[in-house]
């Protein structure tokens, strides 16, 4: 069973008035995302991985210092899918209902959260991922590098942002702040997210 790359949620096009151009997804989804979808089916081809879940691949290889290549590549794969699931044309602004709630009671407010979210963001050296995660019943923003992700520690995710510089270099050239606040003002599917924490 090959692992297989998910069609992106929305046109390539559909971000352009939000500010992230097709471009951006040529080159992100189109070229890093598949190349990671592909050396995955390389490396556990044959192997006891080859029919585990994504997950599970994740999770086991994680554990294992002689599979951190299978790490990588198999949490590119899940990060990637879950960070374009995290975007929607005219998203950002506040989240409603039991999310905003949350966020409220976990954070003091959506402002704190926002700064939180934005600090991990940018303060992340080099590569790696911003996200929400459902700890245990406690919301908190944490951040990773490389490909590391809530997952491999057994947490859950609600929300991610890419920091890799492939993410925003086309749309923002080195401005990683820029990013967040476009992310955080334009992007954000705060349904998805919802979504997120109802089967957390």
């Amino acid at each position: 069973m090959a692992f297989t790359q998910p069609p992106l949620p929305f046109d390539k096009n559909a971000l352009e008035p939000y500010g992230m151009k097709a471009e951006t997804f040529d080159y992100h989804y189109g070229k890093h995302h598949k190349a990671y979808v592909d050396n995955l089916n390389k490396l556990t081809e044959g192997t006891e991985l080859a029919d585990k879940s994504l997950e599970e691949v994740i999770q086991i290889s994680f554990k294992d210092p002689s599979k951190t290549g299978i790490f990588n590549n198999a949490a590119q794969v899940w990060n990637h899918t879950f960070f374009w699931n995290s975007l929607k044309p005219g998203g950002g602004g506040a989240p409603t209902g039991n999310l905003a709630t949350r966020i409220e009671k976990d954070f003091g407010s959506f402002d704190k959260f926002k700064e939180e979210f934005s600090n991990a963001a940018a303060t992340q050296f080099g590569s790696g991922w911003a996200w929400l995660i459902d700890d245990g019943g406690t919301l908190k923003v944490i951040k990773t590098p490389n490909a590391e992700n809530p997952l491999a520690h057994g947490k859950k995710a609600l929300l991610t942002l890419d920091v890799w510089e492939h993410a925003y270099y086309i749309d923002f050239r080195n401005a990683r702040p820029a990013f967040i606040q476009n992310f955080l003002d334009k992007l954000v599917n705060w349904d998805f997210v919802a979504e997120n924490l109802a089967t957390a």
